[in-house]
């Protein structure tokens, strides 16, 4: 009992499979009953059960298991999911429920086999029944052979499927068992009931008895067909209906079942047995063997092995050759027919695949009719009708026709016996007019055949004819006959009896035939009633009406209205003389023929009164016109009788009944006048007038043959331009060209001109009906002649022919009827009409046999001479001999030259044969199918350019027609499939309707839809609607049936999607008439054919019901599906049109905050997924359900991808107008995208993507944050397309993902990233590397998460990923950390490998030579509000918020470009595109490249800015279309300052000549912000450049290189004059511009520049420029790095390191002004990395103390100023105690509490700041009293000024002043001038030192004049310079040009060129003038401040302001004035 109670307790699936049997048997039960509770067949329950089935069926317990069988049963019954169980529960029953003792387990077992067949698992039973008839066990069998049976007992051999079991059935009627043996035959009953004889063929080897006692069985079974009593799921409606008839009467059941009943057919169910091995291996010797009884042997051993009646398909090519030999030649009667024989079992083992050969052996068979011995006839008729059912009758039309003029009456006889026999097998569509014509032609002839038995054979032909296609469509070519012959034919038709045929028929067709029957049989009496001629007028037909295709119109009418002239019998002159004489006044009669003229015309003019006034049935045509003829008839000399007689005979025409007969009594007369000036327009107007009597064709025809057997070149003439004219108003329909083109060319060859005008005019004409090929015609004329033909055609190239007005009056009713009949007519081809050559009698057998050698140079000669063979004939005809058979062979060859050579051999034949070719498609055009396969693409390509060449002589027809196209598809080539695939998806929608062996092709349609190889599957997919739109979409999804339930779910889903997207079937008549070009379609007529074509064909065409059922034209719609040719779009309905009025999202509040709790509560899925289930999609839609409009849901959840497409363009246009409804439904949408993520369609992704892009701009714009609930459902997703194979959607996505971060924390972002990189896709594992770079660049360390070391770790495992691709992106992920916080990148990343830890610091090491600048670090707003920063540690270089925010450009590679503009596409869009992208330090190194950069290009700059005026560059042009490229302003100054840096002086001083003209005007600088660490990387780049090459290069001129650098230096001065644009110069680019200016002012080269002295003073100026405009803390932080630098660089000159420290100490004397604005922190870091490296023992190891005192000053004087709150500033230190630093502030801090330190402090600062020579004032004023001595002594004033001059360069601070004071202006004057003489001098020999020419360090006054050797035009504390300077420099101007101050005129004289540039060098542009005056000012401002010193008194102090003011307008009118003359 323990252990009982254990178990209780379990929960009912753990019971079930419990180790106790009671348990299990107890846990059976309760699921038993648990499984009849479930009501709902979904629930998630049922799954916990799925593994347990197989379980509860095998229990090893027998109680138990019986429980277990009812529990499966139950659950088998209910649940939604049994189906996944069906193969192990069906094989657990067969293995061990059916070899069970009890009945009741068996019982069971059987019913859970039935009930799985119930849920659509048939296929799956029936193997595991089959797989058991396997089984030792004879109880297993016999219970699987009852169960099968019983089910086909049940459901019947629809469902279950006979083939395999009936393959197994002689294998049970052989079991030793009886039980077995007996089920079998239990078995074979069951079957026979369904499919009765059909199952006789498989069992004919069992044993005789046991065969006789099935018999006997057979024969008591009931003859009615049995029921289905069993219904699938999916058939409940037919249950239903079932029910419902037999509740009726059972009548109505048989009759319902026996349609229901498939009917089989025995060849399917039998074993295919191949035949080719087992022939004997002298076969081909024997069959040629010289003894008959050898050949008889050999065709014996065949005969033998071709009674297998099914075969396997095979290359039967050389055995059908030796058989057609042994038929053709053999003398041996007895051979032929056994041979006969042979061809009969093969072409009925073949069946359709026999159809290749059939156009072989059927000419041969026919020939060998000749024979009159019965048995051969015999045999050759079985032969013959058992290929005709392997082929079709138009492939063997043009074999028979050929005989049919036999002069030998037996094949007569046998080929018309043999079309009777054939058309038995036909319908009335397998049988067209097409084909009717020239074989009722041909049987004519027959009818009236001298022998008795061939006219027989003819009446029973035509008989069998007239039955299959009824009597209405056959009498049209029985016109000629008899009545009595008429009578025959009909009465043949009565006997014929269309049931027996080969195939059988249907109790459907059963009923059809009395229907066929009847209608001709109710037209007879009402045809032959009354007269014929009466008949004939009934039904008139001229010419076609408009718009009907027009030659089998015309040939309609042509017949019909012959039919009634020749009833019409020519009348005597008396007779017509009495008949005229009853409708014409007397007084006319007798003046008919006076002798005057006058009362002739009088008498015409009565004759015309009395025409016009006559009734239509009055008026005796030919009595009228044969009095018009009466004499003098034609001859009449007076020109207006005869104009008023041509005038009749055309109203006789156009109202009269007018005949052929009478239209030969005027035409002569007519023909003869055409050519006359003055009746030739009425004989034209009558000649028209009979053509619309009695059609165009035949009056034309007429007409130009009577013209051309006259001499009369006027008439000839004429007459062919009055035909040009008649074909445009008749329109092309039946005329004869063959009858024409022989007469043409006689007028082409005339010696008139005018007859060869008309004649290629009239080409011209039928150009345009029959277009290319009736050039044809022509080839053999001169060339000249040619030339003129061509160019006639060239006109009329493109021309449509004109809409035909005539010749529709009549035969409208009849045409109506028969359109679709008249259509098949239309395409006689033209080439059909040219003259062609037999060709069979040059394919001799040494042709055939070369083609076929083992050699293949001779192959090849073989090809080449059946080139030339089929090349000299143009036109051929179909007979080509054995052509196809050595073709064939060389299609296969393993040379593939020869198989291209064979394939243009098949283009050529295709171009000569034209429709023949139809014939030899199954012989031999299939082959070029196969070669479709090939390997090499230039083979396929070939091999399709061929196959499309023959489909457009043959039409698709013959291709789809049996089985071969289904057996090329069923080859595994994937290839073949996806050429075959793509070659039908562009067929089948051209076509109207298609063979039913089409669906044949369907199974293997799948295979492909889910192949292994991608293009087969997209082939496979753009097939599936064409398909669909022929076969119908219930077909198609019915062949589902028969695949697995995995590839069955997948190929109906792609079914749902084809059948949205499946074309129309193309209108017939719109076809047609573009094809005749004979008219264009009226819309009404056009639209009533489509809808009677789209009704008829019974082809399911969806978009066409729709139409209907909405009330719109079903026919407009087709129309319109037609003309487009393919899915039409559907017109919305007005209320749809309303519907998508109003707005697309609507706006519920707190619904997405609802929506949040509800997944949060977990009452909704949560959006998590690998792949999305129905059920997401469901959840999705139910909630848009509230949120979107109707319309759009629709389209957002449609199957088709092109209402996705519709839905997202809509959804972009109204995103702005629906800012907040989008909002609102934010997390919908975002949703909605993830599905389309899945999609495989590039269109929708594209699409979707673009939404996104401009989704997530508007977001930012408007300042959104997305929430955890929108991102978590949305980012993973889009980070999985990042892996997309596709770059253009990678980088759409890494576009988004960029976006994402103004909308989105970027730190959580990277979380989402670190997942993507778990990613098993390589691709997206990169990409999502390279993002993460990306973000710690931008961002810096801050984004890492969860810290930057765990991030760093998981980053850097991947450099040892094995794709290379991930593998770099990893590295330069790391490398962007490295970047950003150095060496302690090592730290983070942990333990690496020693090949990885090599390949980074390669990586590292390579990356050395281009070291970022600090990229722009945008702040991340979600995470400042967070607060602290964990990382602050990491960052060496400054924090992100302090950095400048706009640096994007220069020191990258072009991928982190791309990337950064990207992630600001707001600020730069359009990108630049590639080719204008420079990658600076490959530019830099590479000396070679300098001309390969693009020339600057001149921008437009309105939008940003007022219209500067800029001179055109003197470089060459470029493209009109830049400035459209780069529209954007953000765009073109980034090209522009790219341009900076560039390789080529004169291309980098254009883009700084543009740049300065911005610069220049304040209002418009402001455009620079946010480029400014760009250009001034771009400008130190290009001093770099300088630096390192163009110095270097000594075919550069120096003058270019000083003007290069005038215009940086000035540049830069603009900039830094500019303190707003200053102040954005980012730390990093500081640093590297002061270590370019001050490389520069130690670069000794300069001074061999022109003026390179001035130019070394304006970097002075410009260092003191960046020191007081920068922002402070950059600046200082950027000197104190720089130092550490330069102090740490072994190759580092003293002297750079001695000028920093000047610049620092002038920083140190500016910091009381500054210290607010700057960030102690920072500057602190610094000093603390310094002293870090450069502890106090280390500085003072140095050999100047400067650095140290330097350092100390620094810190004592931000002590000073701050105090000691500057201890509160050390928080970006992480370990303090690294350097001394805090221990000396806190020195300073205590020292400075103390009042005396100060004052020490204060000397030690002024003792520093002076240089290493410390001197106290007395000596320097001893010094200068020397000096000044011999200044003034006579003898020693020039030593005494060298040594002021040298003195004052030593010791810049030194002050003279007081020595000059008490001096005279003369002396002081003489002092000065003598000062700058000396300096002049110096100039002009060797450079003064550097170090004296920097900026003066006087640290006690702050307010003294900055003495000469700076430069500097400006007050030291930092104010602009005032007016009085420039007034000042205008003096030295005028000084310096020789004007007087009050010379007006002198004032314009043009001054010379600035001081920089040499007069004779030609200036770029006026900007670069402008630049290169700044240093001019820059000297200027220098002399400004030495005149300042003569006077004794500085300017700035003489003018005051007031004055300055005033003179300032006068001033700039000056400057201007000035400025003018010098341009």
């Amino acid at each position: 009992m323990g252990d009982d109670s254990e178990w209780m307790k379990l929960p009912i699936d753990q019971k079930c499979e419990h180790k106790v049997w009671k348990a299990r048997l107890n846990g059976y039960e309760e699921a038993i009953k648990l499984f009849q509770k479930i009501e709902d067949e979904k629930s998630p329950e049922w799954s916990k059960y799925l593994g347990l089935m197989k379980r509860f069926v095998t229990d090893s317990n027998a109680v138990a298991q019986l429980k277990g069988l009812e529990a499966a049963l139950v659950y088998i019954e209910n649940a939604h999911v049994a189906g996944k169980t069906t193969g192990e529960v069906v094989s657990g029953v067969v293995s061990k429920v059916f070899n069970q003792p009890k009945a009741k387990a068996k019982e069971l077992g059987m019913e859970i086999c039935m009930v799985y067949i119930e849920i659509e698992k048939s296929e799956a039973v029936q193997e595991e029944l089959l797989k058991g008839l396997d089984n030792k066990n004879p109880k297993i069998i016999v219970a699987c052979v009852e169960t099968i049976r019983k089910a086909l007992s049940e459901f019947g051999s629809k469902i279950i499927t006979l083939k395999p079991i009936i393959k197994v059935l002689p294998k049970l009627f052989e079991s030793r068992e009886k039980a077995v043996r007996d089920e079998a035959k239990m078995l074979a009953v069951e079957i026979y009931k369904w499919i009765r004889d059909a199952l006789r063929p498989p069992l004919q080897n069992i044993n005789s008895v046991q065969l006789k006692d099935l018999e006997e069985e057979w024969v008591k079974l009931p003859t009615s067909a049995p029921k289905q009593s069993r219904f699938l799921r999916s058939q409940q409606d037919l249950k239903v209906k079932f029910e419902k008839q037999q509740a009726s009467g059972a009548d109505d059941v048989d009759g319902a079942e026996e349609e229901s009943v498939p009917q089989i057919d025995p060849y399917e169910l039998l074993e295919a047995v191949e035949i080719l091995g087992k022939l004997p291996k002298d076969f081909y010797e024997k069959i040629e063997a010289k003894k008959w009884q050898e050949r008889k042997e050999a065709l014996e051993a065949l005969e033998i092995l071709l009674k297998n009646p099914k075969l396997e398909n095979g290359d039967f090519g050389d055995l059908v050759r030796a058989l057609k030999k042994v038929i053709g030649k053999d003398s041996n009667v007895m051979l032929v027919a056994l041979a006969a024989k042979c061809v009969t079992g093969l072409a009925s083992g073949l069946r359709k695949k026999f159809g290749t050969y059939a156009c072989y052996v059927v000419p041969t068979i026919l020939e060998k009719f000749k024979e009159k011995k019965p048995q051969v006839v015999q045999a050759l008729q079985e032969a013959i009708d058992a290929v005709f059912l392997t082929t079709t009758l138009q492939n063997v039309t043009e074999d028979v026709l050929a005989v049919m003029d036999n002069k030998n009456p037996s094949i007569k006889q046998q080929a018309s016996l043999f079309l009777a026999r054939s058309f038995r097998h036909c319908t009335p569509s397998t049988l067209p007019k097409s084909l009717l014509k020239p074989l009722c032609a041909a049987l004519l002839k027959h009818i009236n055949d001298s022998a008795p038995e061939v006219r027989d054979a003819a009446f029973e032909a035509l008989g069998t004819a007239m039955k299959v296609v009824g009597e209405k469509a056959v009498n049209p070519f029985l016109a000629d006959v008899d009545k009595l012959k008429l009578d025959k034919i009909k009465e043949n038709a009565e006997k014929v009896d269309l049931v027996g045929g080969k195939k059988g028929s249907s109790g459907a067709e059963k009923k059809d035939k009395p229907a066929v029957k009847a209608e001709p049989a109710a037209e007879v009496p009402a045809k032959s009633a009354g007269p014929t001629k009466k008949a004939a007028v009934v039904k008139p037909s001229g010419p076609p009406k408009k718009g009907k295709p027009a030659s089998a119109a015309g040939a309609k009418g042509k017949k019909v209205t012959e039919n009634k002239e020749i009833v019409e019998t020519e009348l005597s002159i008396e007779v017509c003389e009495e008949k005229a004489a009853v409708v014409l006044p007397a007084s006319c009669m007798q003046l008919l023929d006076s002798s005057n003229w006058k009362e002739r015309l009088a008498s015409m003019e009565e004759f015309q009164r009395a025409v016009e006034q006559m009734d239509k049935s009055d008026m005796p045509c030919q009595a009228l016109v044969r009095m018009l003829a009466k004499k003098p008839g034609w001859k009449e000399t007076n020109f207006q009788v005869m104009q008023m007689k041509l005038h009749i005979v055309g109203l006789i025409a156009q109202k009269g009944t007018f005949s052929k007969t009478s239209a030969f009594v005027v035409l002569d007369g007519l023909v003869d006048k055409i050519g006359d000036v003055k009746c030739g327009t009425k004989a034209k107007e009558g000649l028209t007038a009979i053509g619309e009597a009695c059609s165009l064709p035949w009056t034309a025809e007429q007409v130009v043959s009577m013209a051309f057997a006259q001499k009369n070149p006027k008439n000839q003439a004429e007459t062919l331009n009055w035909l040009s004219n008649a074909m445009k108003e008749f329109g092309f329909a039946g005329i004869n060209v063959k009858a024409f083109i022989n007469n043409v060319k006689t007028a082409l060859g005339a010696t008139n001109p005018a007859i060869r005008t008309a004649a290629i005019s009239l080409l011209g004409i039928m150009y345009l009906y029959m277009g290319a090929p009736l050039r044809m015609f022509f080839e053999d004329e001169k060339p000249a002649l040619l030339a003129q033909i061509d160019a006639e055609f060239e006109k009329m190239q493109g021309q449509s022919p004109p809409v035909p007005f005539r010749g529709a009056k009549k035969g409208v009713e009849q045409e109506g009827e028969e359109t679709e009949e008249q259509e098949e007519e239309v395409g006689s081809d033209v080439v059909d009409l040219l003259p062609r050559t037999d060709i069979s009698d040059k394919i001799t057998s040494d042709l055939v046999a070369k083609i076929a050698d083992k050699n293949w140079k001779i192959r090849k000669e073989g090809l080449d001479e059946l080139a030339a063979v089929i090349n000299e004939a143009k036109f051929i005809l179909p007979s080509i001999g054995e052509v196809p058979i050595a073709l064939k062979a060389r299609l296969n060859d393993s040379n593939k030259i020869l198989v291209l050579q064979t394939l243009t051999i098949l283009q050529q034949i295709a171009t000569a044969m034209g429709s023949g070719l139809k014939q030899h498609v199954k012989c031999l055009g299939m082959n070029i199918i196969t070669v479709l396969g090939d390997s090499k693409s230039n083979v396929r390509a070939a091999a399709m350019t061929t196959l499309n060449a023959w489909v457009e002589q043959t039409g698709m027809k013959e291709w789809l027609e049996g089985e071969d196209l289904s057996e090329e598809l069923k080859k595994e080539n994937p290839f073949l499939r996806q050429e075959v695939l793509g070659w039908l998806a562009e067929k089948l929608p051209t076509l109207r309707s298609v063979s039913p062996d089409l669906m044949l092709c369907v199974p293997y349609l799948y295979a492909c839809l889910e192949d292994r190889n991608g293009d087969v599957r997209k082939k496979a997919q753009d097939a599936l609607p064409t398909f669909m739109m022929h076969l119908g979409y219930e077909k198609m999804l019915k062949a589902t049936g028969k695949l697995k339930t995995a590839s069955k779910d997948q190929v109906v889903g792609m079914l749902e999607k084809a059948r949205a997207v499946m074309p129309p079937v193309p209108a017939a008549p719109a076809k047609a008439g573009a094809k005749s070009g004979a008219a264009a379609l009226k819309t009404v007529a056009g639209s009533a054919k489509s809808q009677s074509v789209s009704d008829d064909s019974g082809i399911c065409v969806p978009d066409a019901k729709a139409d209907m059922k909405k009330g719109k034209p079903a026919g407009a719609a087709a129309k319109g599906r037609g003309a487009l040719g393919k899915k039409a779009p559907v017109k919305a309905n007005p209320k749809e049109e309303e519907d998508k009025s109003g707005p697309m999202f609507i706006l519920i509040s707190n619904g997405k905050e609802q929506r949040m709790k509800e997944e949060r509560a977990l009452k909704i899925l949560k959006w998590n997924f690998m792949t999305p289930r129905d059920e997401y999609v469901e959840q999705l839609k139910t909630q848009m359900s509230s949120c979107v409009a109707k319309w759009l849901q629709d389209e957002l959840f449609h199957f088709d991808f092109q209402h996705h497409i519709k839905a997202l363009t809509a959804m972009i246009e109204h995103m702005e107008e629906e800012k907040e409804a989008t909002v609102g439904c934010l997390d919908l949408i975002l949703k909605w995208f993830t599905l389309r993520f899945f999609d495989t369609n590039t269109s929708v992704l594209m699409k979707a993507l673009e939404y996104l892009k401009q989704l997530f701009s508007m977001l930012s714009r408007d300042n959104y944050h997305l929430n955890e609930y929108e991102a978590s459902s949305f980012i993973p997703y889009l980070i999985l397309k990042v892996g997309e194979s596709k770059d253009v959607v990678r980088k759409d996505v890494r576009g988004i993902l960029n976006m994402l971060c103004k909308v989105y924390p970027a730190s959580k972002v990277f979380t989402f990233l670190m997942d993507g990189t778990k990613s098993k896709n390589s691709k997206q594992r990169a990409e999502c590397l390279e993002e993460l770079g990306c973000l710690i660049e931008s961002y810096g360390m801050n984004v890492c998460q969860p810290t930057a070391a765990k991030a760093l770790k998981e980053i850097a495992v991947h450099i040892g990923d094995r794709d290379t691709s991930v593998r770099n992106a990893a590295l330069n992920t790391v490398l962007a950390v490295y970047n950003v916080c150095g060496d302690q990148v090592f730290k983070l990343i942990g333990n690496l490998s020693e090949k990885e830890m090599s390949m980074l610091e390669e990586r590292i090491k390579r990356s050395a030579k281009k070291t970022p600048v600090p990229v722009k670090q945008v702040e991340e707003k979600p995470q400042r509000v967070q607060g602290g920063n964990q990382n602050a540690s990491l960052m060496r270089k400054p924090p992100p918020d302090e950095v400048p925010s706009k640096l994007k450009i220069m020191y990258r590679t072009y991928r982190i470009q791309a990337r950064s503009q990207n992630a600001h596409p707001e600020l730069s869009a359009p990108s630049i595109p590639k080719e204008f992208q420079l990658d600076l330090d490959v530019i830099e190194n590479d000396h070679t490249r300098v001309s390969e950069l693009p020339d600057l290009v001149q921008h437009k700059l309105d939008e940003l800015l007022e219209p500067v005026l800029i001179p055109e560059p003197k470089v060459r042009a470029v493209s009109p279309h830049f400035d459209d490229m780069h529209s954007s302003t953000a765009s073109t100054i980034n090209f522009v300052i790219s341009q900076v840096a560039s390789g080529d002086i004169n291309t980098s001083i254009q883009a700084l000549a543009q740049i300065d003209e911005v610069l220049r005007q304040e209002d418009k600088a402001e455009a620079m912000s946010g480029h400014i660490d760009q250009f001034l990387i771009a400008t130190f780049m290009q001093l770099r450049l300088i630096y390192n090459k163009h110095m270097a290069d000594e075919r550069l001129g120096k003058d270019d290189i000083a003007k290069l650098y005038s215009c940086i230096i000035g540049n830069m001065l603009s900039l830094f004059y500019l303190e707003s644009l200053a102040r954005e110069a980012s730390m990093g680019v500081l640093k590297d511009l002061m270590h370019g200016l001050i490389t520069l002012m130690l670069d000794t080269r300069v001074e061999d520049l022109e003026d390179g002295q001035q130019l070394i003073r304006s970097v002075n100026l410009l260092v003191v420029k960046v020191l007081e405009k920068s922002d402070q803390t950059n600046i200082l932080s950027a000197l104190l790095v720089l130092l550490q630098d330069s102090l740490l660089a072994t190759a580092s000159s003293p002297k750079f390191s001695e000028l920093i420290m000047k610049c620092l100490w002038r920083m140190i004397r500016l910091l009381p002004e500054t210290i607010n604005s700057i960030n102690l922190d920072r500057i602190l870091l610094d000093v603390h990395n310094f002293m870090k490296i450069f502890p106090k023992e280390k500085l003072k190891q140095l050999k100047s103390e400067v650095p140290h005192r330097t350092m100390k000053t620094l810190l004592h004087t931000l002590c000073r100023l701050t105090g000691s709150k500057i201890l509160d500033h050390l928080t970006m230190i992480e370990n303090k105690n690294e350097s001394e630093l805090e221990a000396h502030l806190r020195r300073v801090v205590k020292h400075s509490n103390d009042p005396s330190s100060t004052k020490s402090d204060k000397d030690t600062e002024k003792g520093a700041i002076r240089t290493d020579e410390k001197m106290s004032k007395a000596k320097v004023s001893d010094i200068l009293s020397e000096i000044f001595k011999k200044v003034g002594s006579k003898e020693n004033t020039k030593e005494g000024l060298t040594e002021l001059y040298e003195y004052k360069q030593k010791y810049s601070d030194a002050d003279i002043e007081p020595f000059l004071k008490n001096t005279s202006q003369f002396f002081q004057s003489y002092v000065e001038r003598g000062l700058r003489m000396i300096e002049s001098e110096r100039e002009g020999k060797g450079r003064i030192q550097p170090s004296n020419t920097v900026i003066p360090q006087h640290p006690t006054d702050t307010s003294a004049f900055v003495p000469s050797s700076t430069s500097v035009p400006v007050n030291t504390n930092g104010e602009d310079v005032k007016p009085a300077v420039y007034w000042g420099r205008l003096q030295i101007l005028r000084q310096r040009h020789g004007l007087e101050n009050n010379s007006k005129q002198q004032e314009e004289r043009p001054p010379l060129t600035s001081l920089l540039s040499k007069p004779s060098a030609p200036t770029v542009a006026s900007s670069t003038d402008m630049l290169h005056s700044k240093l001019s000012q820059l000297k200027e401002s220098r002399e400004t401040c030495h005149q300042e010193l003569e006077s004794g008194q500085s300017q700035s102090q003489s003018l005051g302001s007031a004055s300055s003011t005033a003179n300032l307008d006068d001033l700039k009118k000056r400057l201007e004035r000035i400025k003018s003359n010098r341009k």
